[in-house]
Parts: C-alpha cells; structure tokens; sequence
C-alpha cells in the first residue's frame, strides 16, 4: 500500500513537472526542424547530421547543464539564474569579483525576460498556422493567421490578473497528452523507416558541421531551439522538487528524441520541410489532424502560461533584492507562490509579444530573433558553475562544465549570425530591464549617499532630552528605517524638530536575505527609553504580511511613520530615476499597510 502511494504521488510530481516546467521545450518540436530545413536541403546526409546534432544538444544543453550540473547547485532546493550569482558572490571575498558576477547575473536576468517575450509569440503563431492544413479548409492568409494569433494572445494576457490557480490543475495532464502524442506520432513514423535511428551517433553531426562548413556551423543558430527552455528544469527546481523534474525529464526527452527522429524519417520518404511536424501527423491520420490541432494550440498557451509566470516570478525577486522598482502586486493564489500578477508587467509583456507578432508575421521570421537570449543565459549559468565548482574544488564538475562551456559558447558564436536578421530584438527587449535594473541600482546608491542619515548614537542624545521633557503621546508609533544603525532624516524631522514623541517608539528594518524562503522577526529592546527596535528578514521569494507579523508579536501601533523623497537633480537619467521613483509605489502601499495609520514625511533631495 505504502509503495502504491509513493508510485501515485512520484506520478503526480512528474504529471506537475509536465505541466509547469516543460510547456517551451516540449513544444520545440512545432517548429524547430522547419525552421531548420527552410534553408537546409533535406538531404539523407544533411537530415542524418541534423538529428544527431539535435539529439546531442539536449543531451548536453539540457540533460548535463541543467538537469545534472546546475541542479546539483541549490540554495534550500531554490534554483535558477539567481540563485547561481547568489551561491558565486557568496563564496568570493574580492569586491572585483563580486561586482563581475552580479553583472554578469543582471545580463542573465535581462536576456530571461526578453525571452519571455518571444516564446510566446513563436510557439502561439507556429500552432495557429498549422490551421493551413486542416483538410478542406484551403489557403489560409498571413494576415488571418496573425488576426487569430493576436486574439488568443490578447485573451491570454487579459485574464491574467485572475490567476491560474483553478485551472493550473489541468495543465500537467493535458501537456502528458501532448508528450504522449508527439511519441506516438513520432513513432509511427519512424517504423517504417528505422534506419535514421542511426543518427544517435555523434559522427553524422560532426560530420555534417565539417563537410558544410561556415553554413553548417551557422545551422547551429536553429539548432539551439530545440533547447529552448532547457534553463525551467533548474529555474522552478524550487517549485517541485529536483526529483519529479528529473523523473519527468526522462520522459520528456524521449518523447522529444523520438518525434524529432520521427519528423526527420517523414522528410526522408517525401522531401517536405513545410510545417513538417502538422504534415506528418496529416499523413498518418487525417482525422486525428484536428484533434491534434486543438492540442498544439493548447500546449503552446500553457507554454505562454509557463513563461509569464516565471517573468512574473522573476520581477518579484527584483523587486524584493532591490534591483527592481517596487510595483503593485497581487498575489492570486493561496497555496501557490509562483502565482503572481503584476499589472504593469503583465500589459508590458502583451504589447512586446503584440509587436513581435505583427512586425514578424511568421514564425520562421520570428526564429531569427529567437535563440541569442536563450544562448547567452546559458553561456552565463556555464561561467558560473565552473567558477563555483572551482571554488568548490569539485574538478570532475568542473571539468565538465568547462566542456559544456565550449559547447555553448560554439552556439552562443553561431547564434550572433542572427543579429542583423533579427536577433537584435533580444538585445532591445533585454536591454530595457537592465537599463533599468542599473538605473535603479545606481540610484539608489546616489540617494542613500545623500541621504545625511544620523548616527543612532547622536540621535539618541537628542532623543532622550525631548523624552525626558514627558510631554509624550499616548501608544506606539512605528518608523520605517533602512537599519537600526543609522536614522532617516525624516525621522530626525519628526521627532527632533517636530517634538512628535510617542510613550513607546518602534523601529522597523526589513530586510531581504540571500536565501529564497524563511521569515525571521527580531526584538532589539532598550535602545533607549521608549525606544526600540524590529528586525524582519525574509527570502527574496518569501511573501510578507508586514502587519500580520507585528500583531502575531504582540505589536499594536496607533500610528506609522514612513519617508516620501522628494528629489532634486538637473541629471538626466537621475530625473528617470526619480520619475520612476514618483510613480511607483512607495514601499507601504507593496507591503499593504493600514492607510489609516500612515503619515508620510518628505525629504528634499539633492543629487
């Protein structure tokens, strides 16, 4: 009984796996060998050295990078991009070094997002234009395919600010149908011709780069995209579990391998390379075409799905680091963390995917900007985990990952090719959370440099004179500040010119730790009289209710004080800054404390 249950709940991960971790890479096959083909001749030794070097790249992109090298690095079961610059910057002393990596991981984490905005547009248009081969239905027009793509984009976006909680359920069995199809399909195909099977042998893909030459190592560009989203099984370790996304990866790559090698027997038989996966499915069984259809279309929306949680996922963590803007978020799931919507997130992402569709207008175009983010974040989680493991010591590791190093950077080189034809797309959706992640970064630092905060030491000296006075008011009051070392101008404002002095003062420091999860809350007592001290920390993926945690430990304030910056400069990237600081929100409204017991201070700012 004990052993069915384990067997129930290991298929249950693993049916989850399916369907929050693998949407992009397992819908790789709608369009990868046709985009492949488009300039390739799909001749029997040209089919044999693509498929090997698809065969190989999952092997060592996905299954050796991810699946066994990166997932071998966590922090408390937590991966991702992230958590790799956190493992390296905490093990180094030099401030060089640090200031290297944490460049590198905003680069890693900028190229991410701009990946967000192409997944969906390839894998939602790649779907629809399969509606071309329904039978009966005859030529379909460029322009209704992108009408159509459009609307189920827009559907997509427009209800996410529900969440997916109630549906989310369905998304694992649905994507095991997809895998389940795409074997089966693929396996078909490849019974009546066994032979391309042979291409597992890595000769016919070396082979196939040394006879082609510069164009044969520029197929690599396209090759790579059956990889795409190979980066999930590490980024949502922490979701589910290292286990279940390993266990579900067996099944996925073989899924995967076999229509691959199935899609290149078909064009083997007939020389077709037009949307060769929806061509092949026809020719088995025109009946099932359409079910298969609806299927695709379904696959590439929790593709989509996937994807804009992860960005969701990905901003929040940016925010709680302090590298982002504080936004407004709502949190549409109880049970789920990953389940986030923010707004501006949400509809930025919608008018991204909106302008690659239209300026694009077919999927195979759309390839040419897809791959270069996905390369480069790989070629950056490389660097990092050959850096850890040498600080490790693990050579085997690390020898390892130096080999997968090369591999990379060989797709990475091949990749570049697309810059001019549009792969500049990434580096322009990429470059506008970076610019930003800097500007804020940078920002920050300049504010807090003139921000003329008080020693507690000093501030304390005044603070017991008014004390002392006894004119004090009734109840606590609480003050947000950065640290209990150091005390905000405004507070000196109030409390030192302003004579505002309660029976008992609070002061609350949040801060975010290195570590995804944990909530730890801190009592300092006997600052002074009257005078005490809070510190929360929590993980930078951790959700806080700020006031849940106060009453929890017996803290009833009657009133909170908070400071409001408002800054001067004739600098025109520091008036971004401070544009962008005027209309976000300030840190009360994201932590959704009490409007009635907020008073804001302002601080004038020069910088």
């Amino acid at each position: 009984m004990q052993k069915n249950r384990r067997k129930f709940s290991s298929f249950k991960d693993i049916t989850k796996a399916a369907g929050l971790v693998f949407g992009d890479i397992g819908t790789s096959p709608i369009y990868t060998l046709t985009i492949i083909f488009a300039l390739t001749q799909p001749t029997a030794e040209n089919l044999m050295g693509v498929l090997s070097l698809v065969f190989w790249t999952l092997i060592i992109l996905v299954t050796v990078e991810y699946a066994w090298l990166a997932m071998s690095l966590s922090i408390k079961g937590e991966g991702g991009i992230i958590v790799l610059k956190e493992i390296l910057t905490g093990s180094l002393k030099s401030g060089r070094k640090i200031a290297f990596a944490t460049f590198l991981g905003y680069i890693g984490v900028s190229l991410l997002m701009g990946d967000g905005v192409i997944t969906p547009a390839i894998s939602i248009l790649s779907a629809v234009e399969g509606l071309e081969l329904i039978p009966g239905i005859g030529h379909i027009s460029v322009t209704t395919v992108i009408i159509i793509t459009c609307i189920i984009t827009l559907l997509l976006f427009s209800f996410q600010y529900l969440g997916t909680d109630k549906v989310s359920a369905s998304f694992g069995p649905i994507m095991l149908l997809w895998f389940a199809s795409l074997f089966l399909t693929g396996i078909i195909s490849l019974v009546r011709t066994p032979d391309i099977l042979l291409a597992v042998n890595p000769m016919y893909g070396v082979e196939f780069l040394l006879h082609n030459g510069f164009v044969g190592f520029f197929v690599l560009s396209d090759i790579i995209l059956c990889a795409t989203g190979g980066e999930a099984l590490y980024a949502d370790m922490g979701h589910l579990g290292g286990n279940p996304i390993r266990h579900a990866w067996y099944f996925v790559f073989f899924s995967l391998v076999i229509n691959y090698f199935g899609q290149g027997a078909y064009v083997l038989r007939t020389g077709s390379k037009v949307s060769i996966l929806f061509a092949m499915v026809k020719s088995i069984a025109e009946i099932a075409y359409i079910p298969f259809l609806i299927l695709t279309l379904l696959a590439t929306i929790i593709a989509s799905q996937a994807m804009i949680s992860a960005i969701m996922s990905l901003v929040y963590q940016g925010i709680t680091t302090r590298i982002f803007p504080l936004l407004k978020v709502k949190f549409t799931s109880k049970q789920l963390k990953s389940q986030i919507y923010i707004g501006i997130v949400n509809w930025g992402l919608l008018t991204a995917v909106l302008c690659m569709i239209l300026f694009f207008r077919k999927s195979e175009n759309i390839a040419a900007a897809y791959g270069l983010a996905v390369t480069a974040t790989m070629t950056i989680s490389s660097i990092f985990m050959i850096w850890i493991f040498k600080l490790k010591k693990n050579y085997l590791k690390m020898a390892v990952a130096c080999f997968v190093f090369i591999v990379v950077a060989g797709f990475l080189a091949a990749v570049l090719n697309k810059i001019p034809y549009g792969g500049y797309w990434s580096i322009v959706i990429a470059a506008i959370p970076f610019f930003i992640i800097k500007l804020w970064e940078g920002g920050n630092k300049k504010m807090y440099r003139s921000f003329r905060a008080l020693p507690i030491e000093t501030f304390i000296v005044s603070y017991n004179q008014i004390y002392s006075l006894g004119n004090n008011i009734k109840g606590t009051a609480l003050f947000f500040t950065k640290n209990l070392k150091e005390i905000p101008p405004y507070m000196v404002h109030c409390i030192i010119r302003g004579n505002i002095i309660y029976e008992n003062n609070i002061l609350v420091s949040i801060n975010t730790t290195d570590k995804p999860y944990g909530v730890n809350f801190k009592r300092v007592e006997n600052i002074a009289h009257g005078l005490s001290g809070i510190i929360i920390e929590g993980g930078y993926m951790e959700i806080l209710d700020i006031q849940a945690l106060l009453n929890k430990n017996g803290v009833n304030e009657k009133v909170i004080f908070y400071g409001v910056e408002d800054i001067s400069t004739g600098k025109p990237l520091l008036k971004i800054y401070a544009f962008l600081k005027r209309i976000t929100p300030s840190f009360v409204r994201f932590y959704t404390l009490p409007y009635n017991k907020l008073h804001g201070v302002e601080t004038r700012l020069e910088l």
